[in-house]
């Protein structure tokens, strides 16, 4: 397995975290992630683009795409308003965008998301659109074959033991109106968050985090009628998984990279799983193949995050962020083939297991 792992961005000065990545028309991969002082103190927080015309090989300085801000302790009600983890992507009209949740406090945690929709180069960027959905962390946006725009992310319900809970809310007219907020996923005993959806023979796949620290599976739920209702949950054969981002690889298997945390958080890894596994709901029909991509050595670890693109020639980039052997955390890229997935069928092998 030959797995490559690159420096995007390190800075001594100031923590670097919760990346994506994206790839624009031309090939360039843009970049965003989060400074500030620490994952549980959002002092001088502010969102960092960086560029790389070299399939991520090589990367430009940093570009400011916020104001810095002073944001305090992480999630709590004396925080001062902060951007906090950020997504880059693209439209199917090849436009990059960028949304975001913007986290304050005031007499209780609130939170907001924007959209900024810029040119397909990503040079330019419009005024954020604010999205009428109350949540943290939202999954990247998703197109659906129908036109529709999905943005989810997740939220406490007051109304279910306080329990975190993923929604979603949706525009059929290019994110000028919205529906309003949708359960995709909540359980009395369960903290639901950080969804991660696709679409597959029409219907949507969202994987979910567990958040109770007690080293649940990644679940899953699906929708038959394009996001507006949602199925009970599922288990799947990724155990341990937090913050899941799921895709189709060209050659139509799916990929999920995931922070694997048992009890600490040390791993992250990828799962290779079929298509037609997504919509079983039984954990054993739903073969898998899992690949280490990282372990943090540091004596307090933080690691996770991730965004990824394919190239036209199979080849595939991750960026994470990890602590590992610096003193504060920084952005890290993986690049691999899918022949360091999976080897072809030789003469001695009688049958692949994972496609059974």
């Amino acid at each position: 397995m030959a797995i490559r792992k690159i420096t995007v961005s390190k800075d001594d000065s100031i923590y670097e975290a919760w990346p994506d990545v994206a790839m624009t028309n031309s090939g360039k991969l843009i970049a965003i992630f989060t400074e500030c002082e620490h994952h549980l103190n959002r002092d001088k927080s502010r969102l960092v683009l960086k560029e790389s015309y070299d399939r991520g090989e090589t990367w430009g300085e940093k570009i400011f795409f916020s104001e810095r801000e002073d944001g305090g302790s992480q999630h709590t009600v004396s925080g001062k308003p902060h951007y906090n983890c950020a997504r880059i992507g693209k439209l199917r009209n090849g436009k990059m965008y960028i949304i975001c949740d913007r986290i304050y406090g005031q007499e209780y945690l609130k939170s907001e998301i924007y959209v900024w929709i810029g040119n397909e180069e990503g040079t330019q960027w419009g005024e954020p659109i604010l999205v009428p959905l109350t949540g943290i962390v939202p999954d990247k946006i998703t197109e659906i074959d129908n036109g529709r725009i999905i943005v989810s992310a997740h939220f406490g319900n007051f109304e279910n033991n306080n329990k975190l809970t993923q929604y979603l809310v949706y525009s059929d007219d290019g994110m000028k109106t919205w529906s309003k907020p949708i359960v995709v996923a909540s359980h009395p005993d369960m903290n639901l968050c950080e969804a991660s959806i696709l679409q597959y023979n029409g219907a949507l796949i969202a994987f979910l985090r567990e958040n109770s620290g007690k080293g649940y599976d990644i679940l899953k739920t699906i929708s038959y009628d394009n996001g507006e209702t949602w199925s009970e949950i599922y288990n799947t054969p990724m155990d341990c998984g937090h913050r899941p981002v799921s895709g189709f690889l060209k050659d139509g298997r799916v990929m999920v990279t995931y922070r694997y945390i048992p009890r600490g958080t040390t791993n992250m890894f990828s799962a290779f799983l079929r298509a037609e596994g997504l919509l079983k709901t039984n954990r054993y029909d739903q073969p898998i193949r899992i690949m280490p991509l990282d372990y943090d050595r540091n004596p307090s670890p933080d690691l996770g995050y991730t965004g990824w693109v394919q190239f036209d020639d199979g080849e595939i980039f991750v960026i994470n962020y990890i602590k590992d052997d610096a003193e504060k955390a920084y952005i890290r890229g993986y690049k691999f083939r899918p022949e360091d997935i999976e080897l072809p069928p030789t003469g001695n092998v009688s049958q692949n297991v994972f496609n059974t």
